[in-house]
């Protein structure tokens, strides 16, 4: 049961994350990548404030310099460089191939858990890293004979494999930090708490560079639309889905988070032709459909072998 209600927690966090990339495409023209990042994460922490400040309290005074070391590499990786190499590739790419491109978060966290955290890595899995590989080249259109890409597009497409690259390495720090407190038979910090814990830190490392952007005149300029994007940003991208992150990775492998993490490219794919209204060639469809394939190989691998493991220790009892 604690499984499944993770699954679920892990599928609705990274539905809300691939809105992020429809959310960022109404902002990324009129503001500067840090101020985005700084303004949402301050919306996130106002809203969660006032949800938990005796428990905040408490659990400031029990943090070792240990867990602050662990919550600064969660912060750096999984919001300031993920939303840094994001917003910074959407200048250059649509928004519908960097949702996609977001799939290659399975490959790279299978492969991190492989070295990292010694899981083993089996064939299923690599098929599915291979799946995800060629879905990358094919849509780059690099496969495709006397299809070439101007320089900036593939700039931005790298930049958002980047992004891609720091949600792994966050996926496989959320898991470690999960595995140390079981292994101390520590209680866990409350998902709100290290919501707000993370952002905060996020947001300190996104002050220095925001104010290079001019960010009180770009801010007076927003519209309405605009203003919503970033409300969303905020309330929604950051503040619960990181409360269902938190709260699904404690119940679940980091193998089953990779599978689960295929939700960011498939919610952003399809967003970006419904809402955007963006067309999507049929390589990149073709590419796209690949790199799902790749996330489901190496999930489901995982999700299979962890189901047989607790069949064997309940036969063995």
């Amino acid at each position: 049961m604690e499984q499944f209600k993770g699954m679920i927690y892990l599928m609705g966090a990274f539905t809300l994350a691939g809105t992020s990339v429809i959310a960022a495409r109404f902002v990324s023209g009129h503001l500067g990548t840090f101020t985005i990042t700084a303004i949402s994460l301050l919306f996130a922490i106002l809203a969660l404030l006032p949800l938990c400040r005796s428990n905040l309290r408490k659990t400031l005074q029990q943090m070792s310099a240990r867990d602050w070391v662990t919550l600064l590499l969660q912060a750096t990786f999984g919001i300031f460089l993920f939303r840094m190499f994001l917003l910074q590739g959407l200048l250059y790419t649509s928004s519908g191939e960097a949702g996609v491109l977001t799939g290659a978060t399975p490959a790279a966290t299978a492969l991190f858990a492989r070295f990292l955290l010694k899981e083993p890595l089996y064939k299923k899995s690599l098929f599915g890293i291979f799946s995800t590989i060629i879905g990358i080249l094919l849509l780059q259109g690099i496969l495709l004979p006397g299809n070439a890409l101007t320089m900036n597009h593939v700039i931005g497409n790298i930049l958002v494999l980047c992004a891609a690259v720091c949600e792994s390495l966050f996926n496989i720090l959320s898991r470690i930090s999960s595995l140390r407190i079981v292994a101390a038979r520590s209680l866990p910090i409350n998902p709100i708490v290290q919501t707000i814990l993370v952002s905060g830190i996020a947001l300190l490392l996104c002050l220095i560079p925001s104010l290079f952007e001019h960010p009180v005149l770009s801010l007076m300029s927003l519209g309405i639309k605009e203003w919503l994007a970033l409300g969303w940003y905020g309330l929604f991208v950051t503040a619960l889905a990181f409360i269902f992150w938190y709260a699904g990775i404690k119940r679940c492998t980091a193998y089953t988070a990779a599978a689960f993490s295929g939700m960011m490219p498939l919610t952003s794919l399809v967003l970006s032709v419904l809402i955007l209204g963006e067309r999507v060639a049929l390589h990149q469809w073709s590419g796209g459909l690949l790199v799902v394939f790749g996330m489901l190989l190496i999930g489901g691998c995982q999700v299979n072998l962890q189901q047989t493991r607790l069949l064997s220790i309940s036969a063995s009892k």
